[in-house]
């Protein structure tokens, strides 16, 4: 009998146990993904009780699909569930955060979030006057170069997340920051295959700062005026022969056909002198072959880093055997700079596609955008 009593308790005490447990535990709820229109490098799930993103691009050529479980405080101090299932568990709302590109920036404005940033790595890379403000007053402290992060003043600040990203393989100073417990998540918004996917990673930020109806509404804007803006270069009754990017070293580095920069070009309604090729990134020729195919081109856009005519002729004599040289129809973003540097079509041209556009068939077709001013380009001087 004393046997049988004692397995009686051990079954109750057992049971008690696994009852604690599943109370415990994260609920078993359904949990539906959050439609995305054109974004392929993320996932978003969402239940009553707590969110996922799961990365699955977070390079060009990454395997790993890297997924975070997303818990308010009230979330985290009651339920358990196994870290070893996810990479990184983020606890909202985010009051303190650090990003690593200046493509992420925008995204903070848009949502209304930018002084949650505490911290970025080369801080004279960015350009809004809205969070250099922050920077000159303190709140943004300088984190030192992206290849090489100041891990100690990173910790010391302890962000609630890090948005970082990736070129390939192990990041080893990302590695150093999640063992100290800040979660890092990947951002890959520029692996994307199109410009409006690139935009759609509002939806990401959105997420984790719990303003997913904001973001939406953004990106739809953006959409919205993206496709207008498309409809009309349609009614173009010319179609220019472009040209794009310049040398370097020995190499021509220019758009592949179906990479994200051609076709802003194609939805520009502009005949773009490589658009039969394939492939994101660029094409890399001699100058001869860009010399024989491009010099009657009618525009030459994106002359690298060259900033006027004078820089451009400096650096390759040869330049001004090319028609758009001759006719100084030659166009470029690299002298919209912040108060440091910054090159505004670097951290705002990915979010906003639609001003990137409307610039181009400004350029192209300007009777079609007669009152429109370009937002990043301007012809070289």
């Amino acid at each position: 009998m004393k046997i049988i009593k004692f397995l009686i308790l051990l079954l109750i005490v057992s049971a008690c146990k696994n009852e604690t447990k599943n109370d415990n535990s994260l609920p078993q709820t359904k949990t539906k993904d959050i439609a995305l229109k054109y974004a392929e490098g993320f996932k978003i799930s969402q239940s009553d009780h707590s969110k996922t993103i799961e990365i699955t691009k977070a390079w060009p050529e990454a395997e790993k699909t890297y997924t975070y479980l997303l818990l308010t405080k009230e979330q985290a101090a009651k339920t358990t569930y196994n870290k070893a299932d996810y990479d990184g568990v983020i606890i909202t709302p985010i009051t303190k955060t650090v990003v690593t590109s200046t493509t992420h920036i925008p995204a903070l404005e848009l949502l209304g979030v930018e002084e949650t940033l505490i911290g970025f790595p080369s801080t004279d890379y960015i350009s809004s006057e809205k969070t250099r403000k922050l920077i000159d007053e303190g709140k943004v402290r300088e984190l030192g170069k992206n290849e090489g992060i100041n891990t100690e003043v990173l910790l010391e600040l302890n962000p609630n997340v890090v948005v970082g990203f990736g070129v390939e393989g192990v990041n080893k100073t990302f590695e150093v920051i999640k063992k100290a417990g800040i979660p890092v998540i990947y951002n890959g918004d520029w692996a994307e295959s199109s410009a409006l996917a690139k935009a759609e990673w509002i939806k990401f930020f959105g997420v984790l700062f719990n303003k997913e109806k904001e973001a939406d509404s953004i990106f739809n804007t953006i959409e919205k005026e993206y496709l207008a803006a498309k409809e009309i270069a349609e009614k173009a009754k010319t179609n220019p022969t472009v040209l794009s990017g310049a040398m370097y070293k020995d190499v021509w580095y220019l758009p592949k056909g179906s990479s994200p920069e051609a076709q802003f070009l194609k939805d520009a309604n502009v005949n773009y002198l490589w658009s039969e090729t394939t492939g994101n990134g660029s094409l890399s020729l001699s100058f001869e072959a860009v010399l024989v195919k491009a010099k009657d081109a009618d525009l030459w856009l994106s002359p690298s880093y060259y900033g006027s005519l004078e820089q451009l002729e400096k650096a390759n004599p040869l330049y001004a055997n090319f028609k758009a040289f001759q006719n100084k129809s030659i166009y470029t973003f690299v002298n919209k700079k912040g108060g440091t540097g910054g090159v505004l079509y670097y951290e705002l041209g990915t979010a906003r596609p639609d001003l990137v556009l409307k610039d181009l068939i400004k350029i192209a077709h300007p009777e079609l955008l007669v009152d429109y001013t370009p937002y990043f380009f301007e012809k070289l001087k």
